[in-house]
């Protein structure tokens, strides 16, 4: 139309301008569209996480902004669960020399199970795995920390519930346990315990205890295997004592006399 001059060069150069402007706002209103879809997306907050939601730190209708240091809600995964359990270092010194000297062995299946006691004393039914350990330790407490990892379908542990955990992290095959009643101390405060000797006479033996596991004492040094260890009567008896050995589940601790002890 240009070319026959139907119209003037300056009604066209007004209509492509127009028609110019004309597109332009519609794909400034499209990206406004866009915007306002992006911002409409914001007011719906999902959980990045499965788990159960805790009470809310805001209530409806209050003004919220990005990147606020107060969380809206905590979320909590439940199962499984994790369970972070200090370890000191002394303990965990004391493992790696028993691992060094050959005392524990860590092969085997089973290593690095664990079990979890709660509070009310009974044992957790779901048997968890330790992950790691962290290498860090905290100086104001001395202990690493032990993630383990358990089970949890019932949602018996929660966050923050305050649990001991059994970590089998080696096996001694020939350990000696004796009954802590059965360890005395010496004047010197050295820990010692009556035995009967081939003869039926007492005989005192120096202990070297490593540490207590229940009512019981792990003991490195002074007994060996087959010792006969008494664990009742014996104040009634001192070394040199000839003695008659009688069951545990015979014995008679009320009417016992100075020749009569229990022995493990």
């Amino acid at each position: 139309m240009l070319d026959d001059r139907a119209v003037s060069r300056q009604d066209y150069d007004d209509a492509a301008s127009a028609l110019n402007q004309a597109e332009a706002d519609i794909q400034y209103w499209k990206a406004a569209a866009e915007t306002a879809r992006i911002n409409l997306g914001y007011t719906r907050v999902t959980a990045p996480i499965s788990g159960r939601i805790g009470r809310s730190t805001v209530t409806d209708g209050a003004l919220v902004t990005a990147y606020q240091p107060v969380a809206l809600a905590t979320i909590q995964q439940l199962d499984p669960i994790y369970v972070d359990v200090a370890q000191s270092t002394a303990e965990l010194l004391r493992l790696n020399r028993r691992l060094q000297n050959g005392r524990l062995n860590r092969e085997g299946t089973n290593q690095n199970k664990v079990k979890l006691i709660l509070e009310d004393g009974t044992t957790y039914p779901q048997e968890g795995t330790l992950q790691f350990r962290d290498v860090t330790v905290d100086p104001t407490t001395g202990s690493c920390i032990l993630r383990i990892i358990f089970p949890n379908p019932d949602r018996v542990l929660l966050p923050g519930m305050f649990v001991r955990a059994v970590v089998k992290e080696g096996v001694h095959d020939q350990a000696i346990l004796i009954p802590q009643q059965a360890v005395s101390r010496d004047v010197k405060g050295n820990p010692v315990t009556l035995i009967v000797g081939p003869e039926e006479t007492v005989q005192q033996r120096a202990l070297t205890l490593d540490r207590a596991i229940g009512d019981q004492w792990l003991v490195s040094a002074g007994l060996n295997s087959g010792d006969r260890v008494i664990v009742e009567g014996i104040q009634k008896v001192r070394p040199g004592a000839a003695v008659t050995v009688a069951a545990p589940e015979t014995a008679r601790p009320e009417s016992a006399t100075p020749t009569d002890a229990q022995s493990n």
